[in-house]
């Protein structure tokens, strides 16, 4: 079970990162999106099929990303999805060397990961509380980070902020019952996501603003996995190398995520008016 849960996870990842990169391609050509102008900036985006084929991998890669938290553990999940991240610095062409240390940092993790696969105890369910709290820190973390950081990376960063409470509420609807209740919470923490991300594509280079966001949507729902949904580590070599994918998994993104000195979409303009 767990073993299919990791491999639909990494599948999930291709697709929503290849998403990314198509998305990013075509937003930052666009005239300016305006926040003003819901409808018009939507029907922009929407009529550029290049676009829309990077939103409807995006959409396919979120369905099988819920497929695989019914199958794996939440931290588990997320550390296979960040591996991801190569697709975004793969779709750009030729490679900076920071870019390659990332790629093999995120692509040694996944192997230790799938090396410490075994028994693994089961999830809580988190309290009610504890995930609103989750949620509610997220918001505000995001709301942050738009006014302190540059724009192209505010803006990655609380995309990244929001998708990854939208995936602790994924994690905590999957329960059924009563916990369907934070279906709206998801689709309000995505859909804000989804806005802050294409304010990102016009504002910053693909890998400083998907790659930001990819890196935290995929940290922050493995330190849940810990403090909202109880997940433990096994012990021996297990726990060792899963600890240590964890840790190149971010290393890679953090990696993959620099801008180069001479970003050219630094001086970008966007008008959210």
């Amino acid at each position: 079970m767990i073993a299919a849960g990791l491999l639909l996870s990494v599948v999930s990842a291709v697709a929503i990162n290849g998403g990314y990169s198509l998305q990013h391609a075509s937003a930052s050509r666009l005239p300016p999106l305006r926040l003003r102008r819901p409808l018009q900036s939507l029907h922009a985006l929407f009529r550029n099929r290049r676009w829309l084929l990077g939103f409807l991998g995006g959409i396919g890669g979120w369905v099988l990303y819920v497929g695989a938290l019914r199958l794996a553990p939440l931290s588990l999940v997320q550390a296979a999805s960040a591996g991801g991240i190569g697709v975004l610095a793969l779709g750009g062409g030729r490679l900076r060397p920071a870019e390659r240390v990332g790629i093999g940092a995120a692509l040694t993790g996944l192997l230790l990961l799938g090396l410490s696969l075994g028994s693994q105890p089961p999830s809580n369910r988190g309290t009610v509380g504890a995930v609103v709290l989750w949620l509610l820190a997220s918001g505000c973390a995001a709301a942050l980070v738009v006014k302190v950081l540059a724009p192209g990376a505010g803006f990655g960063t609380a995309a990244g902020f929001l998708y990854a409470a939208g995936d602790v509420a994924t994690k905590a609807a999957v329960g059924g019952g009563a916990r369907l209740w934070f279906v709206p919470a998801l689709l309000a923490c995505h859909g804000l996501a989804f806005v802050c991300m294409q304010l990102a594509f016009q504002r910053g280079g693909r890998l400083g603003t998907a790659g930001l966001a990819v890196l935290w949507t995929n940290a922050l729902p493995i330190l849940a996995g810990t403090i909202v949904f109880g997940e433990s580590l096994p012990g021996g070599f297990s726990g060792t190398a899963r600890v240590t994918a964890f840790a190149l998994v971010l290393i890679g993104a953090v990696a993959l995520s620099r801008p180069p000195i001479d970003a050219s979409h630094g001086d970008a303009t966007l008008s959210i008016d």
